[in-house]
């Protein structure tokens, strides 16, 4: 059975060479699976104790969107930025998803929260599409049982279970009961992969807090047993997600919140390593929180509004957290802070991660975003994993950072072997080295440098951030240093500066070429200066809301001499009045 259509390759992207040792292990451990988790009696495997009912319901903070829900009632679907229309109540499962995208959030249940604004009738609505897909995907297959997807799915459910259960039969009671406890047992067979195992715990936990009885208990004692291992591995030292994507890390904070609510639901122990987890993510959240309440989108992170994030944070009203005990550095997630009078700066000082927790990887060396007051100028593109239609937010040249040629270091893996390897970037690594100076009067000042562009043009790129709290000004400093001779390449290459600006700035080019006044929706004007040969104002989009957004990036261009050092520097100010 079709689940998705085959993802668009992105047009014009340099070619990837694929890794066949990489792709053939992830071709064998997924026909091992098939030939095992296939067999016609696989399912009797999965039987277990006798389930009781639903004793506990944990309560989701996450926001709804009753617009969303309100549309799936009358058969439109809109998910992962697609778009699907099953006319009226109709079944969604018997047929392919437009996207990847569009199928991983139907399988996840991530649309029951919206679907639940509408009262009565989106409760039993939602019955009726779980029944459905029982009917269709009660057998094993690949993708709908894939534990990215089975994890999110049963930790939807278990928010849900008790108020569906209000409406059905005894019959359609047990049927959602024994599913829930079959697919978490099927859960706990699979392997602990580190990019989904605090999801994992959270599911086995949650279910079992949910089912009352043996079956429950059994469960819920598998998740608490694995939990701490799994939030261990998760959760760096200053509270960073260790895929370093700062939205995994708001949305595990989410998810352990439900764990909370789920154990005081059953009257049990909050653990201590439980509470010490949410205090660091909370932490991780504030410090790379703009002053709207907006959330930085670095390295597989959309662009979260801050009604998205503000519910995660209500809990510190039993945990304060004073502003000023937010660290300016965090040294295991590789990110920095700059603060001014009204300027605040973000910085990514690392690089993206390979491997099982490559998978919300994105190549942009050096990035950093930056508000003036409430109003965000500067930001990151922004791109989710789940979205894997939008590979071209991933790679260097959608990124605050400086490119070469408009060459790509590192890119995704796309198609069928994409799918395979999670969508990993693949290219020749390299590494970020960066160091901090802080003085209370002259401000602080990072220094940082990368040699991805020297395999191919010899050349390191050093950049310096420095914000002068007196000014209130943002200066940078970009300078390309050539190592290591390419003779075999022409004598000069071209190079492009970006600054990706929100999409409510707006930007006007002075008459100099050299400044550019950039007014954000506050009304407050600054001005960006700059010393390259040219500067030009492009369309460009930023990924919002599961969607591409219209926005405009800053682009100043020259020609670099590869035997010899060129250095560009930029200003940020205040406009005057």
């Amino acid at each position: 059975m079709q689940v998705y259509e085959q993802p668009i390759a992105i047009a014009g992207h340099a070619a990837v060479r694929t890794p066949w040792a990489k792709v053939v292990r992830a071709w064998a451990r997924r026909q091992a699976a098939a030939e095992i988790f296939g067999m016609p009696g696989y399912r009797l495997t999965l039987r277990g104790p006798a389930i009781d009912g639903f004793i506990a319901a944990p309560h989701e903070i996450r926001p709804p969107n009753p617009h969303l829900g309100k549309a799936m009632m009358s058969g439109r679907y809109s998910l992962g930025g697609a778009r699907m229309s099953v006319q009226g109540t109709g079944d969604p499962w018997n047929r392919p998803s437009p996207t990847r995208a569009f199928a991983i959030e139907l399988h996840r249940f991530c649309w029951l929260r919206h679907l639940f604004t509408q009262g009565e009738d989106g409760v039993k609505e939602g019955l009726r599409l779980f029944l459905l897909w029982e009917k269709t995907f009660r057998k094993w297959t690949p993708f709908a049982w894939d534990q990215g997807v089975l994890a999110r799915r049963l930790i939807n459910l278990s928010i849900v279970a008790r108020r569906l259960s209000a409406y059905t039969s005894e019959a359609e009671a047990h049927c959602l009961a024994q599913s829930m406890a079959e697919q978490a047992r099927h859960l706990w067979r699979l392997p602990n992969n580190p990019a989904w195992y605090a999801q994992k715990a959270t599911a086995l936990v949650l279910v079992g807090c949910v089912l009352s009885g043996p079956a429950g208990d059994k469960l819920r004692g598998k998740g608490l047993h694995i939990l701490p291992k799994a939030l261990k591995r998760t959760i760096l030292h200053d509270g960073s997600h260790a895929s370093r994507s700062v939205q995994a890390g708001l949305e595990l904070l989410y998810d352990l919140l439900l764990i909370e609510d789920a154990l005081n639901q059953r009257g049990l122990a909050i653990p201590e390593y439980l509470e010490t987890a949410i205090e660091r993510l909370s932490r991780f959240v504030r410090t790379l929180s703009h002053p709207d309440g907006s959330l930085c989108a670095f390295q597989g992170s959309e662009a979260l509004l801050a009604e998205q994030v503000a519910p995660a944070l209500l809990h510190e009203e039993k945990r304060p957290l004073a502003p000023a005990s937010l660290p300016v550095s965090l040294e295991h997630g590789r990110y920095q802070r700059l603060v001014g009078r009204s300027l605040t700066v973000f910085v990514d000082t690392g690089e993206p991660r390979f491997g099982a927790l490559g998978y919300a990887a994105c190549d942009h060396p050096m990035n950093f975003e930056v508000s003036g007051g409430r109003d965000k100028l500067f930001v990151t593109p922004g791109w989710a994993p789940g979205h894997s239609d939008h590979h071209e937010f991933r790679i260097i040249n959608a990124a605050n950072t400086l490119t070469l040629g408009d060459l790509p270091i590192l890119s995704p893996i796309t198609g069928r072997f994409g799918e395979l390897l999670h969508f990993a970037l693949e290219g020749l690594r390299y590494r970020i080295r960066s160091r901090r100076i802080e003085s209370e009067d002259a401000g602080s000042l990072i220094e940082m440098e990368h040699e991805g562009w020297r395999p191919v043009f010899g050349i390191k790129h050093e950049r310096r951030l420095y914000v002068d709290p007196r000014r209130d000004e943002l200066r940078g400093e970009e300078k390309l240093i050539p190592v290591e001779p390419k003779k075999e390449l022409p004598e000069q290459t071209p190079y492009a500066l970006r600054f990706v600006l929100h999409p409510e700035v707006q930007a006007s080019l002075a008459r100099d070429k050299r400044s550019i006044l950039l007014r954000g929706p506050g009304g407050r004007g600054w001005w960006l200066r700059h010393d390259a040969r040219e500067v030009s104002i492009e369309d460009s989009s930023v990924f919002e809301r599961g969607q591409p957004r219209k926005s405009t990036t800053l682009v100043l261009r020259g020609t670099l001499r590869l035997a010899t050092p060129l250095r560009i520097r930029w200003k940020l100010s205040p406009a005057e009045a």
